[in-house]
């Protein structure tokens, strides 16, 4: 008798994983987090800033500053924007506003604008 109840109980409980696993509205919300957050990692800087998604600097810069006339100079003053702005401008001159006021606004001390 006692083998009979843990039978039935053993496929009940499968029966609810199985009705949970296919549950079509879980399946949507999954593919959804997928589509707002790929699959890079996301970073926590601080307890009180909010998730940023890591980007790849070096790459970023490395196409930003490859028309330019002293490449090395670009990628270092390109990667400390990009570090701190958590963003590179698209093409190889130009585009900066795209950035915000972070990447805009940064000077070196001379007053010169730092990110290219």
């Amino acid at each position: 008798m006692a083998s009979r109840a843990f039978l039935i109980l053993g496929m009940l409980l499968l029966v609810c994983l199985v009705k949970v696993s296919s549950d079509p509205k879980i399946e949507e919300e999954t593919l959804e987090e997928e589509l707002l957050f790929p699959n890079e990692p996301l970073v926590v800087k601080d307890g009180n800033r909010r998730l940023m998604q890591e980007i790849d600097c070096g790459g970023l810069c490395k196409s930003r500053c490859s028309a330019h006339s002293r490449p090395n100079v670009c990628n270092r003053a390109c990667g400390t924007c990009c570090v701190r702005c958590k963003c590179v401008p698209p093409g190889t001159s130009g585009n900066r506003e795209l950035c915000g006021t972070c990447y805009t606004g940064m000077t070196t001390h001379g007053n010169k604008t730092k990110c290219p």
